[in-house]
């Protein structure tokens, strides 16, 4: 059976347009949606006390909203398509603590424990983590 070359023609321009629209939805979705929704916050506060925001279109918002949750004097740190994490002493929530932000999230966790024996915690476990869009 021979094939029109009239025939093949448009075959060819509709899988090539096909695949350009394939190729541009992904685009869009990887490069627009997720990263206008790529703001995140933690708050630390005193005796274990945290609050997290993540996915956020900016960071004011996410800032807002993990202050919120937090209670107390809290201080804010921001995440930006990474994790963030808080270690606490088990024994003494109220003493050492410490909390990180990373890449990934095995990092954040390694980190935050680092920094709670660093400043003299005996029994440091993960009281929260968070992680923004493709932290």
């Amino acid at each position: 059976m021979i094939v029109s070359t009239a025939l093949a023609q448009r075959r060819a321009i509709f899988v090539l347009t096909l695949t350009l629209v394939v190729a541009g939805s992904r685009f869009v979705t990887e490069n627009f949606v997720t990263t206008s929704w790529a703001a995140g916050a933690f708050a630390i506060g005193k005796c274990g006390a945290y609050g997290q925001a993540y996915d956020y279109a900016g960071e004011a918002g996410a800032r807002a909203a993990a202050q919120k949750q937090c209670r107390g004097d809290c201080r804010t740190v921001t995440m930006k398509r990474s994790c963030a994490a808080l270690s606490v002493d088990a024994k003494n929530p109220c003493g050492a603590h410490g909390y990180a932000v990373r890449p990934h999230i095995s990092g954040s966790l390694n980190a935050a424990t680092r920094e709670c024996y660093k400043f003299g915690g005996k029994e440091c476990v993960i009281r929260a983590w968070a992680c923004d869009a493709k932290g």
